[in-house]
């Protein structure tokens, strides 16, 4: 059985292609009670309001005539952002020399965030140059990586 968030990336992907853009996430989430159902895009040049907005209108009709989704839930459609979450091996490959964050479920030296320069993913384990060295974290370890904007 698919879960939520497949059969919405399937609905919505074409109507995003659509609008010139590429369906980078979907979330389906409880939080303080309600469910949330977020579409995230990403577009060469940045997505806007109306990109948001054109996508919301369509994919909204979809759902409304498919009803994958059992009960109520708050429908949103933003932008994948600058400090973007990685979750595939793809978006590793593409951002790989990016500045990161990358947060550990278990306290490693003395804390859980480390910033640093994506240097390696490979089945799940991330590897960040730190200044001079390079840490390795094992798939197990890494709760998140998102990108990290420098100025």
């Amino acid at each position: 059985m698919k879960k939520v968030t497949e059969i919405v990336a399937e609905l919505a992907a074409p109507v995003v292609e659509e609008f010139g853009c590429r369906l980078w996430d979907t979330e389906y989430v409880r939080e303080a009670g309600q469910w949330y159902l977020r579409l995230y895009l990403d577009k060469d040049g940045g997505v806007d309001i109306l990109d948001c907005e054109n996508v919301s209108r369509k994919v909204s009709d979809l759902l409304d005539a498919a009803d994958p989704i059992e009960g109520s839930y708050i429908f949103e459609v933003s932008s994948a952002g600058a400090e973007r979450q990685l979750k595939r091996p793809g978006d590793f490959e593409e951002f790989m020399g990016s500045p990161v964050l990358l947060k550990t479920y278990q306290n490693r030296d003395g804390r859980k965030e480390f910033a640093g320069v994506l240097k390696g993913y490979e089945d799940g384990a991330v590897v960040l140059e730190m200044g001079t060295k390079e840490l390795r974290f094992e798939k197990n370890e890494v709760a998140m990586v998102r990108l990290r904007v420098v100025f």
